[in-house]
């Protein structure tokens, strides 16, 4: 293919699901005749029928619960939420019966959901519509969580989501929508494996989803001051790619880890801690995170003083090394 933005990639991902399963099918508000508020899946239901790709009612619970239902027939739905913070009225069909349900038939009930979630900020939105949630459904076992960085990888870890008999969480960094790069001819990697993006001898960055560009653009300006900084892009959230990790925390000697989601209890808590663990003789300095603040997404004309930014985490680059 040529080079597309990631939404494209995103729609052309899903017209290939389409075409190579019947029983796959496409759910969620304005998904069908507006092609969906970002145009994601614009032009699926005209080549594909309504039958296929379905306008369901403003009900996010009705939805999940809805092709959970059509799981258990056969189906392979794909289900859209419209924006992060309209996935809560469903969160109880996430979590207590799409994560639930392989483990309550002992294995004989297989769920191959996967729920696209458009998340973060970046887009001046209003309230409801940039939340950072992936710590909820990392927290919850029985669901595979990813979120791809560019194009490419959102094209192929959305077919390998579709493909997965298991419940897949996909978020899709809105901010990145609009970002455009070329289409490899096959998946470069396994859908949970992590992915050294760029690479350095100093200190490792840590980053998933929107945060990855700001950490290239953050090692890209350390370069000036003669340091060269690792950047990898975990991809997958649960289940997460440890040894990647570890690997490369082992050659630097220092970590940092950037996510827009508050920093009180979030990913980073947790990969900070783990990787602690593993490479605690490895290590020059603490692991540090950079992250948004522990309070509600704010009004657009402050949102680029709450997201993480170049200048943050340049500053969490300097105490890092300053050890």
């Amino acid at each position: 293919m040529s080079k597309l933005t990631m939404s494209k990639a995103i729609n052309e991902g899903l017209r290939s699901c389409l075409e190579t399963d019947p029983k796959t099918l496409i759910m969620g508000e304005d998904v069908g005749k507006l092609g969906g508020v970002f145009r994601v899946t614009d032009g699926l239901q005209k080549d594909f029928g309504e039958h296929r790709v379905i306008d369901t009612p403003l009900a996010e619970s009705g939805i999940v619960g809805t092709a959970i239902g059509l799981a258990l027939r056969g189906y392979r739905p794909i289900v859209e939420i419209q924006f992060d913070g309209f996935v809560y009225p469903a969160f109880d069909q996430i979590v207590t019966q799409l994560a639930k349900m392989h483990a309550r038939a002992l294995g004989h009930v297989k769920l191959p959901v996967t729920v696209r979630i458009p998340y973060a900020g970046g887009i001046g939105a209003v309230e409801h519509h940039s939340e950072s949630h992936e710590a909820y459904f990392a927290h919850t076992a029985g669901l595979r969580v990813v979120t791809p960085s560019n194009p490419d990888d959102a094209y192929w870890m959305l077919r390998q989501s579709v493909e997965c008999d298991d419940p897949v969480i996909f978020l899709e960094p809105k901010a990145r929508y609009w970002d455009k790069a070329e289409i490899s001819a096959a998946p470069g990697l396994d859908l949970h494996a992590a992915k050294v993006v760029r690479p350095g001898t100093d200190l490792t960055l840590f980053a998933y989803g929107p945060m990855v560009k700001v950490c290239l653009e953050a090692a890209k300006a350390a370069e000036q001051d003669g340091h060269r900084l690792e950047v990898v892009d975990l991809r997958s959230l649960s289940p997460v790619d440890f040894t990647t990790l570890a690997d490369s925390l082992k050659r630097t000697g220092r970590g940092v880890v950037v996510h827009e989601a508050p920093v009180f209890m979030g990913m980073g808590a947790e990969l900070a801690a783990r990787l602690t663990e593993k490479c605690f003789y490895h290590l020059e300095a603490p692991i540090l995170r950079v992250g948004g603040y522990y309070a509600p997404y704010p009004p657009s004309r402050v949102e680029e003083q709450f997201l993480p930014d170049l200048d943050r985490v340049l500053d969490a680059v300097d105490r890092a090394l300053a050890f």
